[in-house]
């Protein structure tokens, strides 16, 4: 998405993100989390997208916004091969589907077209998005306990991926 529909489609882009913190996914917010928190997120992201720090990609199910994951490309100049994978958001009525997995498909090529050789991540220890890295490659180099907070408040452990594109 190019900051423009980024924009336009702020509305969508949030309520999959407010579903996500309503299932308990530890992606930054805590409950309770409103549309319009969510909405304010996403216009910070848009602004990314324009400022080319970011790149957003988007998934459909039926012409409906159902999935979302950035590319964080915004580094330090000693870090410029390589890019931070953040925010796999899909709607949970569309999981199961093999959604996450082209999102994630996508963002590598987004990092091959941004000229990033080198991809990392941090994921909720346990959870299917651990899981899903491990299935599509990635590298699991460790865990760190307590290191946030799921929605409900209880402790989330994160586990770190790195992944070649090269």
């Amino acid at each position: 998405m190019d900051a423009a529909e980024c924009e336009e489609r702020v509305p969508e882009l949030a309520a999959v993100l407010v579903d996500c913190v309503e299932g308990n996914a530890s992606v930054s917010f805590m409950a309770p989390f409103t549309q319009a928190e969510g909405e304010e997120f996403f216009r910070t992201v848009s602004q990314g997208v324009s400022a080319g720090e970011r790149v957003l990609l988007a998934a459909f199910l039926d012409g409906e916004l159902v999935g979302t994951v950035q590319l964080v490309v915004a580094t330090p100049p000693n870090q410029t091969h390589r890019a931070d994978v953040s925010k796999l958001l899909v709607h949970r009525r569309a999981r199961s589907r093999g959604i996450a997995a082209l999102l994630m498909n996508a963002v590598e090529d987004a990092a091959k077209a941004e000229g990033r050789i080198l991809l990392v991540l941090d994921t909720a220890v346990g959870g299917s998005g651990d899981r899903l890295y491990n299935r599509l490659g990635w590298t699991r180099v460790g865990e760190i306990p307590r290191y946030a907070l799921f929605p409900d408040q209880t402790w989330c452990g994160t586990a770190i991926f790195w992944k070649s594109v090269a």
